[in-house]
């Protein structure tokens, strides 16, 4: 299954971005709420984790959803549990841990049945859509690291996935919110990292989203918010959907503010 590839090619990028940070860097700040890098590292690790779960233990899974919610329900952030999860470990040895984690997902999920059902926090979804949602998470989360560092990530057409995530949660975006669904879809027109250009749902030129497949990612994924972009909008509904765009689950999120996210080097410019 090439999205489990893709999510172990995802790893890599962020692996190659975090081997040489040095000890203090861990605790650093990003500006995804604050999180510092090793809260960002033990997020996913924790979830890469109930991805192998999920696939292989089912009972196991279910026993780790319980814990979470039993967490909740005492007081306990999703960030205290996280952290009280992998314990002391951080820094070298919490990427040395998450990277072994990766790869033992990205193998299991490349040999999996992509349609066979796996259960999650949300509503059970396809193998192939639960290991597409790890190299989302992945990017998304890593994009705050690649700003914190003030580096520029060397985007690949592996990020389709992610659009494609995108693409699908065009109704989500409003019935999470409350809101009706638009009848209407626009045409989606995003130019790929290698120049091939990507195209959703009919043309229509009233009812446009048109950029880089870079821009429309990071927007669905609220990295960026949509003014920090060079997205070309028209149309009302395609512009209600970028102001919004979440492309994963849970209750609805704002997107940061504009001017809120960007990389470091660029601030210093």
């Amino acid at each position: 299954m090439t999205q489990a590839l893709d999510f172990r090619d995802e790893c890599n990028a962020l692996h190659a971005l975090l081997r040489n940070v040095d000890d203090a860097g861990w605790n650093q700040p990003t500006q995804f709420k604050g999180w510092t890098f090793n809260d960002v590292l033990g997020h996913l690790y924790l979830f890469d984790h109930a991805a192998t779960l999920t696939l292989q233990e089912p009972a196991a899974f279910a026993g780790f959803m319980r814990d979470i919610r039993g967490s909740a329900a005492r007081g306990q952030t999703m960030l205290e549990y996280t952290r009280a999860w992998h314990g002391d470990s951080g820094g070298p040895a919490l990427l040395s841990r998450w990277r072994e984690c990766c790869e033992e997902v990205a193998r299991l999920y490349s040999t999996a049945d992509p349609a066979r059902r796996v259960a999650w926090a949300g509503p059970e979804m396809s193998v192939r859509s639960c290991i597409s949602a790890r190299q989302m998470e992945t990017w998304a989360h890593g994009q705050a690291l690649f700003d914190a560092l003030g580096q520029t990530r060397e985007e690949k057409d592996r990020i389709k996935n992610i659009a494609i995530m995108g693409i699908n949660t065009f109704a989500w975006t409003f019935a999470n919110r409350g809101a009706d669904v638009p009848p209407i879809k626009p045409f989606v027109q995003l130019s790929s990292p290698s120049g091939a250009i990507w195209e959703w749902n009919e043309p229509n030129t009233e009812l446009l989203v048109e950029g880089t497949a870079v821009d429309f990612c990071r927007v669905v994924t609220q990295t960026r918010n949509v003014r920090d972009t060079n997205l070309r909008l028209r149309g009302e509904t395609a512009l209600r959907w970028m102001a919004d765009a979440q492309c994963f689950a849970g209750p609805p999120q704002r997107p940061p503010a504009p001017g809120t996210r960007f990389a470091a080097a660029l601030q210093r410019g």
